[in-house]
């Protein structure tokens, strides 16, 4: 969606702008069935004011890359952390092959973040994490952080890993990050099977700050949390948010 979506001026402040996002534009030869191969959603389905939350995988299910997809007409435009922009779109060209798919960056566009602007799109994970949309750049953001760790909801390769976690423990089941019905992708046999076990035996969850340990991977000593990597009998202080506490009492049943 893009800043020609109608929208009340009233409900979006001045400053919306996540500066650390870029985003790459995946266009050509059947550019929705070169994804649809690849990720976790399902982009056949992907419409403009619906992004969708998804991940690239290693063949044994954990998290390389996660990033939002965004229709624009035939091709998508892939919302992702600036510093692994350019990996990730090295990564991807790596399974364009000989088909005429081209990877680029986009110019022009930025992604925005408001808690409350109406008309927009809800952020796909959770609708408490607010409105996201694509317009022309302008002043960055603040708040953007702090809300979403307030919320449970972890991302980016420093809070999920690179290779080390699997998409399941990044709780992408819960914040609507995978599709259970699109077919294969990279990393989809222990994707699914840990689904239909039903049973997910460590959780990335945010934390009160305290000692960092071999459990962690970020804090934000300037917000008082941390992101840990816990087993689920361990989660100790962790914050429980309602959607974990719920797919905590599915895992025991």
């Amino acid at each position: 969606m893009t800043d020609a979506t109608p929208t009340s001026a009233s409900t979006v402040t001045t400053a919306t702008t996540l500066a650390d996002r870029r985003l790459i534009r995946v266009a050509g030869e059947d550019a929705r069935g070169f994804l649809q191969g690849l990720v976790t959603q399902d982009v056949v389905g992907l419409t403009p004011d619906a992004p969708r939350w998804a991940a690239l995988l290693t063949p044994q299910g954990k998290a390389l890359f996660d990033f939002f997809l965004w229709a624009e007409g035939d091709a998508v435009l892939v919302d992702a952390e600036a510093p692994q922009a350019e990996a990730l779109a090295r990564r991807l060209a790596m399974y364009r092959l000989r088909r005429a798919i081209t990877i680029e960056p986009v110019e022009g566009l930025a992604v925005h973040w408001s808690p409350d602007a109406e008309g927009r799109p809800k952020d796909p994970r959770l609708p408490e994490l607010g409105h996201r949309w694509l317009a022309p750049a302008g002043d960055a953001a603040s708040g953007w952080t702090a809300h979403r760790l307030s919320l449970g909801a972890t991302e980016g390769v420093d809070e999920l890993g690179s290779g080390e976690t699997l998409w399941l423990e990044c709780n992408a089941r819960e914040l609507n990050g995978v599709s259970f019905t699109k077919g294969c992708y990279v990393g989809q046999e222990n994707t699914a099977r840990m689904h239909h076990r039903s049973k997910v035996n460590r959780r990335l969850v945010v934390a009160p700050l305290g000692e960092a340990g071999d459990r962690t991977r970020a804090t934000y000593p300037e917000l008082g949390l941390m992101v840990e990597h816990r087993r689920v009998e361990s989660l100790g202080d962790a914050i429980r948010p309602d959607w974990l506490t719920a797919a905590l009492l599915a895992d025991q049943d």
